[in-house]
C-alpha cells in the first residue's frame, strides 16, 4: 500500500500468521440457496480469491465463487454450502491466502500484514509503541500504535512516517504537531 494512495490493502488481524494473509470475512448469509455475502480486503475486492485457494482460520480450504456485489461486499456460493442454514454458521469466518501467494509489494506500498507488530519509533531512536492495525477510514491510511498510555492514531504519510524499514522491523514517526501534547 502506498502511502499516499491505496494501491494493496490488505489488512491482517490479530488471528493473521506471518505465513498467510487476511484477505476477507464471510459477513452473513445471502438469500436461501447458501450463498454467503463476503466483505473483500483485496485491494480490486473482486480479486479475493485470484490469489490461490482461500482458507480458514484453522487451514480448511473454502472454495468461493463470485455471484456478484458492489464495491468490497460481494455476494458467492461456497463448495459444498446448498442452504441458508448452512451459510448463516460460516458468519464471521476469516478467509486467508497463503503470504507467498501474494505478489511482492512494490517501492513505496506496504502490505497491511507487513506492518502491524513493527516497532515505532521517534527520530532520534526512541520506542515510542508498536502498529497495532491499519485502518482505512476513507481519507487515507492511519496506523494505530499501542503504547503504554493507550493507542493513538496517526496519518500513514510520508511526512509522518518516513522511515518504514519492514526487514529491521520498525517505523520512524515524525508527530504531526499537537500529537504528543508538547
Amino acid at each position: 500500500m502506498p502511502r499516499e494512495q491505496q494501491v494493496t490493502r490488505l489488512r491482517p488481524d490479530a488471528t493473521s500468521r506471518r505465513d498467510r494473509v487476511l484477505m476477507g470475512v464471510i459477513a452473513d448469509a445471502h438469500g436461501v440457496r447458501g450463498q454467503v455475502r463476503v466483505k473483500s480486503f483485496a485491494a480490486t475486492p473482486r480479486a479475493i480469491g485470484s490469489y490461490g485457494p482461500l482458507e480458514d482460520e484453522s487451514g480448511r480450504p473454502l472454495r468461493l465463487t463470485l455471484k456478484g456485489g458492489t464495491g468490497d461486499m460481494l455476494i458467492a456460493a461456497v463448495d459444498g454450502v446448498s442452504s441458508r442454514d448452512q451459510a448463516a454458521r460460516l458468519k464471521g469466518t476469516q478467509l486467508f491466502v497463503p503470504r507467498d501467494a501474494l505478489p511482492a509489494a512494490g517501492a513505496g506500498e506496504f502490505y497491511h500484514a507487513d506492518l502491524v507488530g513493527l516497532e515505532v519509533r521517534l527520530r532520534d531512536g526512541s520506542h515510542f509503541g508498536t502498529v497495532s492495525a491499519v485502518h482505512d477510514f476513507g481519507a487515507g491510511d492511519a496506523l494505530a500504535i499501542a503504547r503504554d498510555e493507550g493507542e493513538i492514531m496517526v496519518p500513514f504519510t510520508t511526512a509522518a512516517v518516513p522511515v518504514v524499514d519492514i526487514a529491521g522491523g520498525f517505523i520512524t514517526l515524525d508527530p504531526p504537531r499537537g500529537l504528543l501534547n508538547e
